[in-house]
């Protein structure tokens, strides 16, 4: 068996998505798996360096993840041979000058999104990227959700006929941490630093919807910051300066329409913490983050409008379960299997830091849409700038 080593400098990996999902979830697990099969003679395993501000939190991350090299001298590892990768978890205001140095450094880059504040600084990341000959790739983990992945193979079989439309509901209480401490960080919902739901989720909602459904055409956006105040980790009261709430409605290609309200202010009554629904001429499907219900065109109930008495239905009752076809893994790790396997093998690959940009791009539609109270056009993402 031939073993491909591949050094990966993970930066960013204390805050909760690079521990938790990233880490932890993703690339301790193929070490532990033994490494990504490329086929059956040759693996590719994975050989990370933790990278952080915070020596202490590095310590203690190296300890529970049996990773046992770690620094916080990010410009000394750039320059290291060994590594060959460079991955950013960084908070997004960070993220263009730390990638750009390590394009520079000649490394392959793989990056949380947002990947830039703004979608001008995400298109010419991209340039960069491409102009300097390294591989890329943004993570757009929500694809390889088991109940995301059941609802495009409903459509990949046929199942909905000619899709009208898809509603997405996505949120939950977020405690402001006076009284309950918050499940998020106070950067969220600080603009300053780079935090805002619409940067935040827009971002997902464009991967989701092109990939699944439609080029995103048009976008109608409003949002809100609901909440005021906030207390960040120290206890000490904040003035919340970014958004947290947005409700948007896009057009995709094809005359499909979208909708999808992003809240950390709701206590959702649902079936996940995100459902998406999707509605055709031939059937109807719900998905979670893991399970997904249908209802076909000849299973549909024939409902009655009479506000006058309860209502006899029980409306769950008529939609089915989507069964499991096979295991499904851990969303970051699927997609890190697949940009190892890009770099070392060169397998195709296509989320790249273009793809990021037309996140990042929705995101700023979306706000644009939001201050001038109308509907903005959302252009080809290599014909925005010209």
């Amino acid at each position: 068996m031939a073993i491909h080593k591949v050094g990966i400098i993970m930066n960013g990996v204390t805050g909760r998505m690079g521990t938790n999902q990233h880490l932890m979830r993703s690339i301790v697990e193929i070490i532990k798996q033994g490494g990504v099969p490329i086929n059956a003679q040759e693996v590719i395993m994975p050989d990370p360096v933790l990278v952080g501000r915070n020596p202490v939190k590095l310590e203690k991350l190296a300890l529970r993840s049996g990773v046992d090299k770690w620094t916080t001298n990010v410009d000394e590892v750039l320059q290291d041979p060994a590594y060959s990768i460079y991955f950013d978890a960084q908070t997004t205001d960070r993220r263009v000058e730390a990638v750009k140095k390590a394009i520079d450094a000649g490394k392959h880059i793989y990056c949380e999104k947002p990947t830039a504040l703004t979608a001008r600084e995400a298109y010419e990341l991209y340039e960069y990227a491409e102009k300097a000959k390294v591989k890329h790739g943004v993570v757009q983990d929500k694809l390889w959700l088991p109940g995301l992945v059941k609802l495009q193979m409903l459509r990949d079989s046929g199942f909905f006929g000619k899709i009208l439309s898809v509603r997405g509901e996505f949120g939950y209480w977020v405690f402001e941490g006076d009284v309950v401490d918050p499940q998020r960080p106070s950067w969220n919902y600080r603009a300053e630093d780079g935090g805002g739901i619409l940067t935040d989720m827009l971002c997902h909602w464009r991967y989701v919807l092109d990939n699944l459904f439609g080029a995103v055409e048009s976008v109608s956006c409003i949002a809100a910051t609901h909440i005021p105040e906030r207390w960040d980790e120290q206890g000490n009261a904040y003035a919340c300066t970014a958004d947290d709430a947005a409700y948007a409605t896009m057009e995709l290609e094809g005359g499909i329409i979208a909708h999808f309200n992003s809240s950390w202010c709701v206590r959702p009554r649902r079936d996940d913490l995100l459902t998406v629904q999707v509605d055709g001429t031939k059937g109807s499907a719900v998905a979670g983050l893991q399970k997904c219900w249908v209802q076909s065109y000849g299973a549909a109930p024939r409902y009655i409008w009479n506000p006058d008495i309860p209502n006899p239905e029980e409306f769950y009752n008529a939609w089915n379960a989507v069964p499991d076809h096979g295991a499904y893994p851990n969303a970051f790790k699927a997609q890190w299997e697949l940009f190892l396997r890009y770099v070392v093998a060169d397998e195709p690959y296509r989320f790249d830091l273009r793809e990021g940009a037309k996140g990042v791009q929705l995101a700023e539609c979306a706000t644009e849409s939001w201050k001038s109270r109308s509907w903005v056009s959302i252009p080809p993402v290599d014909e925005a700038w010209k």
